[in-house]
């Protein structure tokens, strides 16, 4: 369910999709509709579909009820350069065949006495061809069906069947897959055949989108969860769908970023910032502006009058007008962020031999700047930590003349603007 919120919140904004006139629709909202519209899909709702697909192999002599063990079945299976050696009880006839494989389904037998292969190919130089396991014994309860079942089908075989229950066309998968394809292939047509699914899907693989520097492993991110050093998988931090969601990165973003790199067959590494330059583009367009302080340096109007208060009209957006205008008030104590003063005199003047960075145009001891929106002023004295040395509060000055952005005639433009 949570995956399908996910997927809900990325088409969020993008035009609703065609809904079936079958379908009762006329109360759906835009994100109910179309295929993300309905009950949560899961394999368990097909257990009964894939348990009649395995009989019918078994009917057709195209499956097998096997009893090598795992390390045995692995020794058997052979490598890439030779070929694999057929089971022992490959050829059990259907009848003993069924009989096992119901008993599997009945619970009669113990996890590992027995498992369901497909009778395929042991020389195919496709490993996954080579009498691939179908179906094993495990007594566990099921999330979903609770202990109507103890035995489950593999990925591999319950995957095409799935699919096609469902009404998939084109199953979509990473590059490692490709090799499974000839399975998933095999699977579906069969199924197809039977007439136990009306349509054929199709596997189709595409290369992974991994960005650098970035876990993206499941089987590792999940230690960060249950090891607590995150609280969940929606953790801000993490590079989930519902993680980079809560971060507060919006679902136009991320189908730019999606846009952007396009859908190849070549494995590739994408830089984490291009990611963050769609997700600025999309905001930049949208957001409205605000100020923010991180690291506070108090700034003390001195021929400012203590009781006054002056609004300025402030666009909410630099290039929406539609947006309109936030109201900022001005008074005789305002705040700047400390990394736009540079403190000549104070530790890090010292630290950089009493030279300015390199291109530092913002306010400096006995400097102008422009309060952006506002006034200029000019820095007159420097109260500091008496233990640090530090900056605390700057004493400084307005000039009434230049609110707003205006220059005085026969003034020199300030050039920094904080």
């Amino acid at each position: 369910k949570s995956i399908l919120e996910d997927v809900r919140w990325i088409q969020r904004g993008c035009p609703p999709f065609d809904v079936d006139d079958s379908v009762d629709a006329v109360e759906l909202s835009e994100e109910d509709r179309g295929p993300w519209y309905g009950p949560v899909r899961k394999t368990s709702d097909y257990f009964s579909l894939i348990y009649d697909a395995a009989i019918h192999l078994i009917e057709r002599g195209e499956a097998f009820v096997d009893e090598l063990t795992a390390e045995e079945m692995r020794e058997y299976r052979g490598t890439l350069t030779e070929v694999g050696k057929e089971s022992p009880w490959r050829n059990r006839n259907i009848e003993e065949n069924l009989e096992l494989f119901r008993g599997m389904r009945n619970g009669d037998y113990p996890e590992g006495k027995y498992v369901l292969r497909a009778k395929i190919d042991m020389s195919s130089p496709n490993l996954n061809m080579r009498d691939p396991v179908i179906y094993r014994i495990k007594h566990e309860s099921h999330q979903a069906t609770g202990d109507e079942w103890c035995i489950y089908p593999m990925y591999d075989f319950s995957h095409p069947i799935a699919d096609a229950a469902e009404g998939v066309t084109h199953s979509l998968c990473t590059l490692e897959f490709e090799d499974h394809r000839p399975l998933y292939d095999w699977v579906a047509e069969r199924v197809f055949d039977a007439g136990l699914v009306d349509r054929l899907p199709r596997q189709i693989e595409f290369s992974r989108l991994n960005l650098k520097y970035t876990v993206l492993s499941k089987r590792k991110l999940i230690k960060l969860v249950e090891d607590k050093h995150v609280t969940g998988w929606d953790d801000p931090r993490m590079p989930t769908l519902s993680g980079i969601r809560r971060r507060g990165v919006p679902p136009a973003a991320i189908r730019l970023f999606c846009e952007r790199m396009g859908i190849s067959k070549s494995d590739s590494n994408i830089d984490f910032s291009i990611m963050e330059d769609c997700t600025r583009e999309v905001m930049d367009d949208a957001s409205p502006r605000a100020f923010a302080i991180l690291e506070p340096l108090k700034v003390t109007i001195t021929n400012w009058e203590d009781d006054k208060l002056e609004d300025f009209a402030v666009p909410r957006h630099p290039k929406r007008a539609e947006l309109g205008d936030r109201t900022v008030p001005f008074g005789k104590t305002v705040y700047i962020e400390r990394g736009d003063f540079f403190d000549l005199e104070g530790p890090e003047g010292i630290a950089n031999s009493g030279r300015l960075p390199k291109g530092f145009k913002r306010f400096l001891p006995d400097g102008k700047v422009r309060l952006k929106y506002a006034y200029v002023i000019s820095c007159n004295e420097i109260i500091r930590d008496p233990e640090t040395n530090e900056p605390v509060e700057l004493l400084c000055t307005y000039y009434p003349e230049t609110r707003a952005g205006n220059t005085p005639e026969g003034e020199a433009r300030v050039k920094g603007i904080i």
